[in-house]
């Protein structure tokens, strides 16, 4: 397919007369006219050409037959493109929006998430690094607000689900499940073994990179203790995880009565994403349903903590709260990057992460401005981290 790139009336000018083309520009406004004899000259070379031209020039275009390298992009005059991370953080600041889905991966969701929040905007959250890193300051914001957060994690949309109708004061914990990920059976001597493709091939998952690492390593339910810790105001004592290969239950209430509640379905994103959009309703769909009867059985084991020792940080981290969250979430980010890029091993992941909690400088009450410094001090540790099981 045809890729897009973007450039300004200005610079397309500028272009034609020099028949020089670069890869990436901006655009501001639409160049209306046909295409000259220069571009199509390089479009017959087979040359990368950049430009934003109106209907009459794209018809131009199809009858080309070399356009394997041209891109080109048509927006309308009424459309304003915004790019980069400071696009990111203006459209995050829209307020004429009923509701912002925030799926960003890692902890680049944190500033949409709270810019939306400020500007009045429920926010339907997938994620997690959001409260993870700064859980504290998005709750006084949603609460200065008068905002909501839609859970869109599965076993955090669960939750939201078993606790309808319930009052938190009847509670007794909150039990999250996990699958175990890939190495759940594999033995702990052999992890010294494990790449980058074991790690992505997680058994009935289908997700990102980064989160599919993380369900290898376990950090990823140990950040989602930290986010159910904020989402639904309860202590750290009061939330367990189970391991429950078929992940058919997405996560668990108990009630201080001794009852629970579970939330089940098949392990596909879908649902938490409909109800996170159509909530307080369940609208019909026509998605393959769980079949009971076709299950067999449900599995449930206690997690292991000495095999998965990112569940444990994180739950360190969440006891003592401060900065170590935000330095948690940040080192394990970049740990993951760094072992996909072949740089470290697998068993490098916790040792960073741990060593990133020790060494930082703790600060109770962060703000804002001191997390975001965190952040680039534990990203420039983790990358000044040499393997030792390379």
């Amino acid at each position: 397919g045809l890729d897009y790139h973007f450039v300004t009336r200005e610079k397309f000018d500028e272009l034609l007369q020099k028949n020089s083309f670069f890869e990436h520009a901006n655009i501001f406004n639409n160049y209306y006219g046909t295409l000259k004899k220069p571009v199509l000259e390089s479009l017959s070379a087979g040359k990368n050409v950049l430009f934003d031209i109106d209907w009459q020039g794209t018809q131009q275009l199809k009858k080309i037959k070399s356009l394997s390298l041209v891109t080109f992009f048509i927006l309308p005059p009424n459309i304003k493109l915004l790019k980069e991370r400071s696009g990111l953080l203006e459209l995050s600041t829209l307020n004429d929006v009923d509701l912002m889905i925030n799926a960003l991966v890692g902890s680049s969701g944190m500033e949409p998430t709270i810019n939306a929040l400020n500007s009045e905007v429920d926010v339907a959250l997938s994620n997690k690094e959001s409260l993870v890193m700064a859980g504290a300051i998005i709750n006084q914001t949603k609460e200065k607000n008068n905002t909501k957060i839609f859970p869109v994690d599965s076993e955090h949309s669960a939750i939201w689900q078993c606790l309808a109708g319930e009052s938190m004061d009847d509670v007794n914990k909150i039990i999250l499940t996990g699958s175990g990920g890939p190495f759940r059976t594999l033995d702990i001597e052999k992890f010294h073994d494990i790449t980058p493709e074991k790690a992505l091939n997680h058994p009935n998952w289908e997700m990102g990179n980064k989160i599919t690492i993380d369900s290898s390593t376990m950090m990823n339910k140990g950040l989602e203790v930290i986010e159910a810790f904020w989402l639904f105001n309860i202590t750290e004592e009061s939330i367990e995880i189970v391991i429950h290969p078929e992940s058919i239950i997405h996560s668990m209430v108990e009630f201080k009565d001794k009852s629970v509640k579970a939330q089940l379905g098949l392990p596909d994103m879908k649902i938490p994403i409909q109800y996170a959009l159509t909530y307080p309703r369940h609208f019909k769909t026509d998605w393959e349903k769980l079949d009971l009867t076709k299950l067999g059985k449900l599995t449930f084991e206690e997690p292991d903590y000495i095999k998965f020792p990112c569940m444990r940080l994180a739950f360190e981290a969440l006891k003592v709260q401060g900065t170590t969250p935000a330095v948690l979430n940040v080192a394990n980010e970049q740990a993951v990057y760094r072992f996909l890029n072949h740089e470290i091993g697998f068993n490098d992941i916790p040792s960073i992460i741990e060593m990133a909690c020790d060494k930082h400088h703790f600060i109770k009450d962060p703000s804002l401005d001191e997390i975001l410094n965190i952040e680039k001090w534990a990203t420039d540790f983790v990358k000044s981290y040499k393997s030792k099981t390379l």
